[in-house]
């Protein structure tokens, strides 16, 4: 599930230490403790939150209405989680879809798509860009059905402002206020019916729903491509390709970084390619998300990232992780536990291990749907970055937390709002307005505010710390990596309550919870045995980070 190195893996090559970096530890007396203490306490944790989930559990029945018949044998499912269980009944149906999908598209590419020369002129057409046209408005029609009118009315108002608007700021200032009210109007209308939009005499369009009726749900994705557009095309037009001193005309981008920077050809801003881009089929759904200066260029320039080799192995890893959460689903039901408040009487070690399975179960959830669209994406030519980079227990920092947590909406944030807003120098006032989007961006909900702002106060103590307690100051003493310790353990315990808040157990469920964890004598001594054991873990990812470090992974810095 997650790409980091085993504990013991020991760099190859010379012995020679890379400046800034420290010595390995995996061998040492400490490491060897912290090993034995893994052995028992992981295990334990896992064995702790099955017994809650057998059939003799005295809080069973409260919640046992929640579950459905599994695949293996004498055990249930808990697949009582609205938004996964909806992509995991439909794995079947996506799957066909992928495959009759990517048929198409490479048997369009190979007999349709002519072989054309490296140098990349403006008018150059862009053949591959007809089949995503045609493909995308096939499937909208398919999921949606004549609700697939209303999508194709809001995204062409949205690129009629970006087109009119121009390099003027009332580009930029209709574009956010436009799409910022389609979210509120969504939510508020439910998707819209024609009979209350255009008349009862239009009613009938409503019983075409198609595959997927709701489509205003999962049309928080299609914001972002739209805003993408229209803000791209603005700071092309405020300075056009010409007046950058990198060109990929010849030989392609030099980085993926100026796929993202460097403006497309001011033709390329057309009707065709903003919708081939905002409807694109393998992202459309839930991502990962792309820019429009990204998606041009990789079709003008396709990524030499893309190997058979890893579309390959990325299949495996998704089939992989997807197995480990159907054996989660099938015996850890803290799910349904959670939803039916079943944790009465439960001991303070029993309550934390609901919420923290929960937290695992959310991260899985989010994890493979975005890797079976980011495979369907790279099967079909268009490289996306990896959504969820860590593993969601090897995370100490706030701030390195939303980096590698959907890593390609954070990137997102920060090129179309913190960066515009003034970026690292008003990094406080930012942090603010960009949590607040992402909450409402998420759903329109009191308990996703209140997570939003959680994680801005939770990230003020960090903030603080680093700097009045820098490793340029600090960061040769004997004492500092232990000191660093004790602050991520607040770090990570912060961060699971604002998460538990937010998609989970709500703020009266996580008031609840806290108070039977923490209002007693067990529960204060518990406190204390969690701030040990997650000091230990924490002592592991930063060694796992001097790893990454000393070989020259830029993953260290996540």
């Amino acid at each position: 599930m997650d790409s980091t190195h085993s504990l013991h893996h020991e760099e190859k090559g010379p012995k020679t230490i890379p400046p800034g970096t420290n010595p390995s530890r995996w061998h040492t007396r400490e490491f060897y403790f912290y090993y034995v203490c893994f052995v028992i306490v992981v295990p334990y944790m896992f064995y702790a939150t099955y017994r809650l989930s057998k059939e003799d559990s005295p809080h069973y029945k409260e919640y046992a209405h929640l579950l459905s018949e599994g695949w293996i044998p004498n055990r249930k499912v808990d697949n009582s989680d609205a938004q996964y269980s909806t992509f995991r009944d439909n794995i079947p149906l996506l799957f066909v879809l992928m495959i009759v999908y990517l048929c198409l598209s490479h048997l369009y590419r190979i007999f349709v798509t002519p072989r054309q020369l490296p140098v990349k002129q403006p008018d150059q057409p862009l053949y591959r860009i007809h089949f995503f046209f045609v493909s995308s408005l096939a499937t909208i029609f398919a999921l949606h059905g004549a609700s697939a009118l209303k999508i194709l009315a809001i995204v062409s108002t949205s690129y009629l402002i970006g087109r009119l608007g121009s390099g003027s700021i009332a580009n930029p200032a209709l574009t956010w206020v436009f799409n910022l009210g389609i979210l509120f109007l969504n939510e508020w209308y439910h998707g819209y019916n024609f009979a209350s939009l255009l008349g009862p005499q239009f009613a009938w369009l409503d019983e075409y729903h198609g595959i997927h009726p709701r489509w205003h749900i999962l049309f928080n994705f299609v914001m972002l491509r739209l805003i993408s557009f229209n803000m791209d095309y603005y700071w092309q037009v405020k300075k056009p390709r010409d007046q950058y001193e990198k060109d990929d005309r010849i030989g392609g981008p030099l980085t993926d970084k100026d796929r993202v920077t460097l403006p497309c050809f001011e033709s390329d801003y057309n009707y065709i390619n903003f919708l081939a881009y905002v409807l694109y089929t393998p992202l459309y759904l839930c991502g990962p998300i792309i820019t429009f200066n990204d998606f041009i260029s990789q079709i003008r320039y396709p990524s030499n990232k893309i190997t058979r080799k890893l579309v390959i192995t990325y299949a495996a890893r998704l089939v992989g992780v997807i197995m480990v959460m159907e054996l989660t689903l099938h015996y850890l039901y803290v799910v349904a536990i959670s939803k039916a408040k079943a944790w009465d009487g439960d001991t303070p070690f029993e309550l934390s291990m609901i919420g923290y399975f929960n937290l695992v179960i959310i991260w899985m959830k989010l994890l493979i749907p975005w890797r079976f669209f980011r495979l369907w994406g790279l099967a079909d030519g268009i490289f996306t970055e990896e959504n969820m980079v860590r593993c969601m227990s090897n995370n100490f920092s706030a701030q390195r937390f939303w980096k590698s947590w959907h890593r390609t909406f954070n990137r997102w944030t920060v090129r179309y709002i913190f960066i515009p807003l003034g970026g690292s120098q008003y990094f406080m006032f930012n942090m603010w307005a960009v949590f607040t989007f992402v909450a409402l961006w998420h759903d329109i909900e009191l308990k996703l505010l209140a997570w939003g702002w959680l994680i801005c106060l939770f990230l003020l103590p960090e903030l603080i710390a680093s700097r009045l307690f820098s490793f340029k100051k600090f960061g040769d003493k004997p004492y500092y990596r232990f000191v660093c310790g004790l602050g991520a353990v607040g770090n990570i315990l912060m961060m699971m309550i604002a998460n538990l808040v937010g998609f989970c157990v709500g703020m009266d469920g996580m008031v609840n919870m806290l108070s039977q964890i923490f209002g007693t004598t067990d529960g204060l001594i518990y406190l204390i045995s969690v701030t040990v054991c997650l000091f230990i873990a924490v002592q592991i990812m930063f060694e796992i980070r001097e790893a990454e470090k000393r070989r020259g992974d830029p993953k260290w810095k996540m």
